[in-house]
């Protein structure tokens, strides 16, 4: 009964993992063939799909230096793996495993942009606040990361992280 519920909860990662990377891959290739020529607007003055390749990191920060962003992103994906393997059964950790899956799937689809075109692509732009040209890849790892802190202030206590310092028991 163990094994079915831990198989489930790693079914439920890669699967969410990999819909939520290829959706993604296809907004980029969208963006790619729609947008390379110009911008659409959405809502002048504010909102629109603006391709970008972006050759840094976020802001477009480290122009370049791709052997340092795989380097991180895979120390990154070990970590995710490792810290998404840790984490209990329950409802009580659902919203845990969610942002895993989500930073998980960020990571991977900005990876597969670096890897095979040496840039990441870009779309959303909030021109009203001169925002940073962002894709759906960022969108995943922002909203995760604000997830992060909402459970770490309002859900989950000291005690519930304790299944960061169990060692891994014998099956």
């Amino acid at each position: 009964m163990m094994e079915t519920k831990k198989s489930g909860k790693w079914v439920l990662y890669i699967c969410l993992c990999f819909f939520l990377v290829f959706l993604d891959q296809v907004t980029k290739s969208l963006a790619t063939k729609y947008l390379s020529d110009g911008s659409f607007v959405i809502i002048p003055g504010v909102f629109q799909l603006t391709y970008l390749e972006n050759h840094g990191a976020a802001f477009g920060i480290m122009q370049g230096q791709q052997w340092f962003f795989f380097l991180v992103t895979a120390a990154f994906l070990i970590f995710m793996v490792w810290f998404y393997s840790r984490i209990p059964e329950g409802k009580h950790y659902r919203f845990m495993r969610i942002t895993c899956i989500l930073l998980t799937s960020g990571a991977i689809g900005n990876l597969i942009d670096r890897m095979w075109l040496h840039y990441v692509r870009d779309f959303f732009y909030f021109i009203l606040i001169n925002f940073p040209i962002f894709n759906v890849a960022d969108i995943y790892v922002t909203f995760s990361a604000i997830f992060l802190v909402l459970m770490i202030l309002f859900i989950y206590k000291d005690d519930d992280f304790a299944f960061l310092k169990r060692k891994k028991e014998n099956a």
